[in-house]
């Protein structure tokens, strides 16, 4: 009886703090801190971008950087750097997000919708330990083109050629 006990005591000791740390990283991601910077110039209908996350555990930070990089070419866009062209975010009307939040939470769930857009363009991170924390640095490519696309069918955006 008492090996069970224990068993089973170390089993409820081991799934919350597994629980606790996905909860966390689910948390990190949610609140969308990051940073987007120009990494260089693309292939054509592309954006090559570094991303910074934060968290604190620098695997799940590396992790959120895609999530996050499709976040931010959607609706943050970014400033132009390193002999870049500034980009504006895809969605521009403000309060977008909120207002097609059901599609949203599926397109940014984890391997959602949102994973066939981006990829890692090279396996080298940059990690930096800014106090409990880590940022992470990771280089990635955002289709941009197919994830217009794919905003203009889902109505979040209006295409290019739909006039004013």
């Amino acid at each position: 009886m008492k090996k069970i006990l224990t068993f089973a005591l170390a089993a409820l000791l081991f799934v919350p703090a597994f629980a606790g740390s996905k909860k966390k990283a689910e948390k990190d991601t949610q609140a969308f801190r990051y940073e987007l910077e120009c990494a260089g110039n693309g292939v054509q209908g592309t954006y090559l971008i570094r991303v910074w996350s934060y968290s604190r555990k620098a695997a799940v930070a590396a992790e959120q950087c895609k999530k996050n990089a499709v976040h931010g070419v959607i609706f943050k866009g970014y400033t132009g750097e390193n002999g870049c062209v500034a980009q504006r975010p895809l969605v521009s009307k403000p309060g977008a997000e909120m207002e097609h939040e059901e599609y949203f939470k599926s397109f940014f769930s984890d391997k959602g919708e949102y994973y066939k857009y981006v990829s890692l363009t090279e396996t080298s991170q940059e990690i930096v330990k800014v106090g409990k924390e880590y940022k992470v640095g990771v280089v990635v490519s955002v289709k941009k083109d197919e994830l217009r696309k794919a905003l203009e069918a889902a109505g979040i955006i209006r295409g290019l050629g739909s006039g004013f």
